[in-house]
């Protein structure tokens, strides 16, 4: 599906000839979706568990929300929070891809120190050293666009093309990584739905994921439970499930080689109708 087949993740190359699915697993107590569901030890690796056995192919921990609105965290409240969960899940899934979902060198080493195999980055490695500590490492690296922080970024965002505008940041981004010696067959790209993008941008960006294929990286794409999709269908955050396997299907008809989400069984069984589909077309 694209320029790279599949992605290198330290010992491991996730086959992106299939769409794949990334579980999200938030550790967090204010996450826009499941805040405080997933807290504890326990509660956290048991919904990693059966976010797996469900179809999963990566686990995506994060310890610190970047809803909007969100305030940062310190390094060890992040820590404390995620590489229990890693270390256990690395464990009990040694098959499983485990990514951290950070932009903080110091928790990026900590997760890799603890067993992970990939780096989702909403700041796409712009924060001070997060470049060069990744250089020195072979784990997968997610690169993601937003415009402003999470304190801020829903406030106003404006583009004259969203299309031209994302697609020319995550070039530049792609470019930075090469220049600091990271291979390409590391890099996915995520154009960074609902992180500073109006509903029309949002829905453009959907619309032509095809240009954003033409970097040549595999596309991430995260929509699920997003705002976005209460703005159209009227749906609170705990009832959007439907609306967000309909959008990962269009991603991934669109040009996604990954999909990023809460529902995970629903979502494969979308997306088995899909490539049903795909075959019977073929």
């Amino acid at each position: 599906m694209g320029g790279i087949n599949a992605l290198a993740c330290r010992n491991r190359w996730l086959d992106l000839n299939q769409p794949v699915i990334m579980g999200v697993l938030n550790v967090t107590p204010d996450s826009f979706s499941d805040g405080g569901c997933w807290t504890s030890l326990d509660a956290a690796v048991t919904h990693a568990s059966e976010m797996l056995a469900s179809g999963a192919t990566i686990i995506d921990i994060g310890g610190e929300s970047t809803r909007p609105g969100a305030a940062e965290v310190s390094v060890s409240e992040e820590l404390e929070r995620v590489i229990p969960v890693l270390r256990n899940l690395r464990k009990q899934h040694p098959q499983a891809i485990l990514s951290i979902d950070t932009s903080k060198p110091a928790v990026m080493r900590a997760a890799l120190d603890a067993g992970a195999h990939m780096v989702n980055d909403v700041n796409a490695l712009q924060t001070e050293g997060a470049l060069e500590m990744l250089a020195g490492s072979d784990c997968g690296i997610c690169l993601m666009h937003r415009q402003g922080t999470p304190v801020s970024m829903q406030l106003k965002p404006e583009y004259d093309d969203v299309v031209e505008e994302v697609g020319g940041f995550l070039a530049a981004r792609l470019k930075a990584c090469e220049a600091a010696g990271i291979d390409r067959r590391r890099i996915a790209l995520d154009p960074g739905f609902g992180f500073g993008k109006t509903l029309q941008h949002n829905l453009k960006l959907l619309d032509d994921l095809a240009a954003l294929r033409e970097l040549g990286q595999p596309i991430l794409a995260g929509l699920s439970r997003k705002s976005m999709l209460g703005k159209i269908t009227g749906a609170d955050t705990g009832d959007r499930m439907l609306a967000s396997v309909v959008a990962a299907v269009l991603a991934v008809n669109n040009g996604a080689d990954i999909v990023r989400v809460h529902d995970v069984s629903e979502t494969r069984q979308g997306l088995r109708i899909w490539q049903a589909m795909r075959q019977h077309a073929g």
